[in-house]
C-alpha cells in the first residue's frame, strides 16, 4: 500500500485544552463554515470534524464550569438570606 493510501494519523488537538471559551467558540465557527462550504478532501474534512468536536467539547467544559460557579454563588446567597431570616 502506498503512503498516500494510508489513513492519516489523528490531528494534534492538544492546543485546544488551553483555549478560553471565546477562542474555542470562534475557531469552532470557522471549522463549521469550512465544512459547510465543502470543497475539502475527505482527509481534511475528517480532520476538521475531529477538531470541531474537540472545540465543541472545550466550549461545553467552559459552560459547565460557569454553570457550576453560578449555582455555587446562588447557593451562598440563599444560605446568607436563610441566616438573615433565622436571626430576624
Amino acid at each position: 500500500m502506498a503512503s498516500t493510501d494510508r489513513p492519516a494519523a489523528a490531528p494534534d488537538l492538544s492546543d485546544i485544552a488551553d483555549m478560553g471559551y471565546e477562542q474555542a467558540r470562534e475557531e469552532l465557527v470557522q471549522v463549521v463554515s469550512r465544512l459547510e462550504a465543502g470543497g475539502t478532501s475527505l482527509e481534511e474534512s475528517l480532520a476538521l470534524w475531529e477538531r470541531g468536536e474537540a472545540l465543541a467539547t472545550r466550549c461545553e467544559q467552559w459552560l459547565d464550569g460557569a454553570r457550576e460557579r453560578l449555582d455555587a454563588a446562588r447557593a451562598r446567597r440563599a444560605d446568607a438570606e436563610g441566616d438573615d431570616d433565622a436571626r430576624g
